[in-house]
C-alpha cells in the first residue's frame, strides 16, 4: 500500500507522514497495525465531533437510503440543504439569513469574492499579510505570503495587503475597495487573535467608505473557540460569512452566507453568477445538519474553553515560549522549527497525532475534536511534555 500510495497517487510534500490507516473513533485514529494515535488534530480543525460520530453516521446513513446527487446546485428542493441553511440562519446575525453550499472552504472563499465585486461593483480586494484562505487561484490571490505563491502568477489582480492587528493600515482601505477579507483568527501565521477592538475598526472603516467585510470562519467556525463563531467573541459582524472544515463532521464542505439581497446578486445579470455541480450534496448537508445539531445542542461550546484551560494547565514546559488561540484552536510555540519537528515526529511515534502550521514554523497545531474528553487530553499533554523533556535532556 505504501508503495502504491507513493506511485499513483499525488504527493504534497515532498514528506509526507504516510501513516497507513486502518480506522478511526472518536478521538483516536488506528493504523494497519492497529496502532492507536490520540489525535490532537482533528483533520485540521474538520473532525469537530471526533472521528465516525454515531448521529453523523446515522444521519449519512439515513440519506443514502433515499438519494444521492440529483441535480446542480440551486435546482432541485432537497430536504437536507434546505434544513442546514435554516438551522445555520437560526444561529447567525439577521444580515446573515441566505447561505449558498459549497464543496470546501477555498470554492466558498471564491463565491464570496465574486459576490462582493458583484456587490459593489468594485474589484479591489484587500487581505492581510500572512492570510491563508485557501489554495485555488482567487484564494490563493489573497493569500499573504509570497514565498507559497509566486511561482503561479499571475494570480487575480488588484489585490492589496495590510497588516493583521495594525489600525494604521487602514487606510489602505478606500472608495475603491470591494471587500476586506480577513480571518478572524490567523490561522496560518500562527493563531494570531485580532487585538485592542481590530476587527471593530475594521467593520468601521469599511462602513465608511462602502466596503464590504468577509469573515473567513473556516478554521475558528462552529465552537472550535468557544462560541460557535469566532467573530462572537470581537463584536464585529460581517457582510459575508465563509464557512467550511468544522462544519462537515468529517465531510467536504464550504458555505457562505451573506443577506438575502446580497446573495440575490448571484441570480441575474449574469444568471448563474456561482455555480457548482455538488455543491449542497444532500449527505454531505444531512452530515453536516447533524453535526451543527449536535454542537448547539450539547454543552460543547461551553466545554471548549474549559478544554482549553486544561490544556494551558499540562502544557508549562521551558521549551514551550507560548501558547497561541482560543478555546480547542491552539498553536504551542517552541524556541525553534528543529524543536517543533522533533516534538511532532517523537509525538507520532509515542501514538500522538500532532500537527505544523503553514506559515509559523516554530508552531505546534493542537486542535482535537471538540469532543475529546479530559483524560485524553491531561494524556496527551502528557506525551508532548515526556517528549519535550527528552528533547532536553
Amino acid at each position: 500500500m505504501k508503495e502504491d500510495f507513493f506511485k499513483y497517487q499525488a504527493q504534497t510534500t515532498p514528506h509526507p507522514l504516510a501513516m497507513s490507516i486502518s480506522h478511526a473513533e472518536g478521538s483516536y485514529i488506528y493504523d494497519t497495525n492497529q496502532k492507536a494515535y490520540l489525535d490532537f488534530v482533528a483533520g485540521v480543525s474538520a473532525c469537530s465531533l471526533g472521528h465516525k460520530h454515531p448521529k453523523v453516521v446515522e444521519a449519512i446513513k439515513a440519506q443514502l437510503d433515499k438519494y444521492l446527487h440529483v441535480m446542480v446546485y440551486g435546482e432541485y428542493i432537497q430536504e437536507p440543504a434546505v434544513e442546514l441553511s435554516k438551522l445555520l440562519a437560526a444561529h447567525l446575525p439577521k444580515n446573515l439569513e441566505k447561505t449558498y453550499l459549497t464543496n470546501s472552504g477555498t470554492e466558498a472563499i471564491e463565491g464570496a469574492l465574486k459576490l462582493a465585486k458583484r456587490v459593489t461593483g468594485r474589484s479591489e480586494i484587500v487581505a492581510a499579510h500572512h492570510a491563508y484562505h485557501g489554495n485555488t487561484m482567487g484564494s490563493m490571490s489573497v493569500m499573504g505570503y509570497e514565498e507559497r505563491k509566486r511561482v503561479f502568477r499571475p494570480l487575480v489582480p488588484d489585490v492589496r495587503f495590510i497588516q493583521f492587528n495594525n489600525e494604521e493600515e487602514l487606510s489602505k482601505i478606500t472608495h475603491k475597495t470591494a471587500a476586506v477579507i480577513l480571518e478572524t483568527i490567523q490561522g496560518g501565521a500562527g493563531f494570531i487573535l485580532p487585538l485592542d477592538n481590530y476587527l471593530e475598526k475594521v467593520r468601521k472603516r469599511c462602513d465608511d467608505v462602502g466596503a464590504l467585510l468577509i469573515l473567513d470562519e473556516i478554521q475558528p467556525g462552529f465552537g472550535r473557540t468557544g462560541k460557535l463563531f469566532g467573530f462572537e467573541h470581537y463584536n464585529c459582524i460581517p457582510d459575508i460569512l465563509v464557512t467550511g472544515k468544522g462544519l462537515g463532521g468529517g465531510m467536504p464542505i464550504g458555505a457562505f452566507t451573506s443577506s438575502t439581497t446580497f446573495m440575490n446578486a448571484l441570480q441575474d445579470a449574469p444568471k448563474l453568477g456561482h455555480i457548482t455541480t455538488f455543491g449542497g450534496h444532500p449527505v454531505i448537508a444531512a452530515a453536516a445538519l447533524a453535526t451543527v445539531k449536535e454542537i448547539t445542542e450539547s454543552n460543547l461550546i461551553k466545554e471548549t474553553l474549559e478544554k482549553e484551560q486544561l490544556i494551558r494547565e499540562h502544557l508549562q514546559h521551558e521549551l514551550i515560549t507560548e501558547i497561541r488561540g482560543q478555546g480547542l484552536m491552539l498553536a504551542a510555540i517552541t524556541p525553534s522549527a528543529d524543536v517543533t519537528n522533533e516534538v511532532i515526529l517523537k509525538c507520532q511515534d509515542e501514538g500522538l497525532i500532532l500537527f505544523w502550521l503553514l506559515f509559523e514554523p516554530c508552531a505546534i497545531r493542537i486542535t482535537p475534536p471538540l469532543t475529546i474528553s479530559k483524560a485524553e487530553i491531561i494524556k496527551g499533554c502528557k506525551i508532548i511534555t515526556q517528549v519535550l523533556d527528552s528533547i532536553s535532556a
